[in-house]
């Protein structure tokens, strides 16, 4: 039987193949991520990301799951909403990116559950969390439907989903940020981190990701309800939103 497709980047790769190439990329990323990422979004992943707490309607005392929460950013942010009598979990499929996070957290003196999970095949029991987050990874997974469902299904009647992702920039700007994402991402990945050709992964891997109307159907698809969605910088970034019923 012929294998399925999907894309790795803009290349075509058997489905059971992407998720170690994309492995492959993040153990090589996983020591410079965060000094990569204030470079190539010149700072503003911080605003983007203190939109989403700032709009999360989390409270002291509920339990949030950070889905590819990599070097940790979330998993702090969401801790300082819910308190300790809250629980957030610190998740990532990538083992190297998990073991920055966590040893950044422990030295801030954050003491969190971490776990190395599949977003496809979350270990968590059905309706236990009151808010779910994916920041800058759902464009990885192969099976993104597969994993918008397993997000719906753990969390509680009520509960919200936060996707915060690269998305489609505004027209007239789009000249402008093609010439950005494959000349100067993939410079910055040379003389930065040592390693150009995972940074043209990345900003490929953006250009195939859907576009803002296209998951918001997705998420409507997997299930939810009320689902909206924020474009931030001028659409380099949308974070969606979307409710358990």
């Amino acid at each position: 039987m012929e294998q399925s497709k999907t894309h790795f980047g803009f290349k075509t790769v058997e489905e059971d193949k992407k998720a170690n190439l994309v492995a492959d990329v993040f153990h090589s990323v996983a020591g410079n991520y965060d000094i990569m990422n204030d470079v190539m979004s010149m700072g503003m992943h911080r605003v983007w990301k203190q939109f989403t707490f700032f709009t999360a309607e989390l409270k002291s005392g509920d339990k949030v799951l950070d889905i590819a929460g990599g070097t940790g950013d979330m998993t702090r942010g969401f801790k300082k909403i819910v308190g300790e009598t809250g629980e957030v979990w610190h998740t990532d499929i990538n083992s190297s990116m998990l073991k920055v996070g966590r040893d950044r957290l422990l030295n801030e003196g954050i003491l969190t559950p971490q776990c190395l999970c599949d977003a496809e095949k979350l270990p968590f029991p059905d309706n236990y969390f009151n808010g779910v987050c994916v920041s800058f990874g759902l464009r990885n997974m192969t099976h993104k439907d597969l994993a918008l469902r397993e997000m719906y299904r753990v969390l509680k009647p009520g509960g919200i989903l936060m996707v915060l992702e690269f998305s489609k920039v505004y027209k007239p700007l789009s000249k402008l940020y093609d010439l950005y994402s494959f000349k100067f991402l993939p410079l910055m990945g040379k003389l930065i981190a040592k390693d150009a050709e995972s940074y043209q992964y990345l900003a490929e891997s953006i250009r195939m990701h859907p576009d803002q109307e296209t998951l918001q159907q997705m998420m409507y698809a997997a299930g939810f309800a009320k689902v909206k969605y924020h474009n931030l910088t001028l659409g380099i970034t949308a974070l969606h939103k979307g409710y358990k019923a």
